[in-house]
This record gives C-alpha cells, sequence and structure tokens, in this order.
C-alpha cells in the first residue's frame, strides 16, 4: 500500500475512532468556565493575561468552577441593549461551598466568565459568597442562552429533566 494511502486511512480512522467511543452520547456545547485572577509571577503554563478594567491581569487556566458544577441558570437583557444577555448561574451544593471558600479567600481578586469559549465579564470579588449564585452581568449572545437552554434547566425547574 502506498504510504500516502495508508497515511490518508489512518487518519480517517482516527478521525472516527471518538465518536464510536462516545456509545451514542449527545455532546454536551454549553460552557461555562469562571477563572480567578493569578500573580503575574506564577507558572507561565498556569495563567493567562486578559484585560480586566482597564489593565492586563493574570487568571488561573485551570477554571475554579465549570458547566459541571451548574445546576440550572436564568437568563436576562443587559444593560448594554440589543441582543446582549446576562445569566444567573445557580450552582450545586457542592460547588455553593466551595464557591464561599474561594470568594472569602480570594477578596480583591478578580474573576472572569468564559462562555463557550469568550471572555465575556469579569466581576472584583469584594465578599464572600454564600447563596451559590454567579452572575455574568453582559456579553453572552441569544445563541448562547439558547445553547444552555438545550443543555440545563432554568431556575426553578430544576426537577426537570431535559428533552434531547
Amino acid at each position: 500500500m502506498p504510504p500516502r494511502l495508508a497515511a490518508l486511512l489512518t487518519m480517517l480512522v482516527f478521525a472516527f475512532t471518538p465518536a464510536a467511543l462516545a456509545s451514542g452520547k449527545a455532546e454536551n456545547k454549553a460552557s461555562l468556565s469562571l477563572h480567578v485572577q493569578a500573580e503575574a509571577t506564577d507558572n507561565p503554563k498556569m495563567i493567562f493575561a486578559q484585560l480586566a478594567n482597564g489593565k492586563t491581569q493574570y487568571f488561573r487556566r485551570m477554571p475554579e468552577f465549570t458547566t459541571k458544577d451548574v445546576a440550572s441558570f436564568s437568563p436576562f437583557p443587559s444593560d448594554a441593549g440589543g441582543d446582549d444577555y446576562g445569566i444567573v448561574f445557580k450552582l450545586k451544593d457542592t460547588a455553593a461551598k466551595r464557591l464561599a471558600a474561594i470568594s472569602n479567600i480570594n477578596q480583591g481578586r478578580w474573576m472572569i466568565a468564559q462562555v463557550n469559549g469568550r471572555v465575556v465579564d469579569g466581576v472584583l470579588i469584594d465578599k464572600q459568597i454564600d447563596d451559590g449564585l454567579v452572575v455574568v452581568w453582559k456579553g453572552v449572545a441569544l445563541a448562547d442562552v439558547n445553547v444552555f437552554d438545550a443543555a440545563l434547566p432554568r431556575i426553578g425547574q430544576e426537577g426537570k429533566k431535559k428533552n434531547k
């Protein structure tokens, strides 16, 4: 078999292998990650730079919270107007306890939110957050809200199953 044909067949096999290993599970396309501010002197492989409050700040690559930590959500129109939304995320109980501890330790630091791979908003942690609610105030598109609708229940509808 010619080497080019063998390479092409190998690429095709590996391209379809993840789909076969997924066992028919639908992939969750909704993505939320919350990252806490780090020090500029931290390991450069573990941080990334982002503009926050007009200055370059550094944030941990490893998120403190992800979509797996979210129990439900509720979108709202942001003050920016137009097709811009914000979202309130209600965290699961264990994640809410982690949020209380992390927000207590990191007072005075920034936390940024990435929605579906884009940094959309940041907040300054000014006090301990005990209610388990994280608010992304702006930067979320209607398409993002629709993706979260397909993956998560709305606040107040936590017991209901999503139709796939």
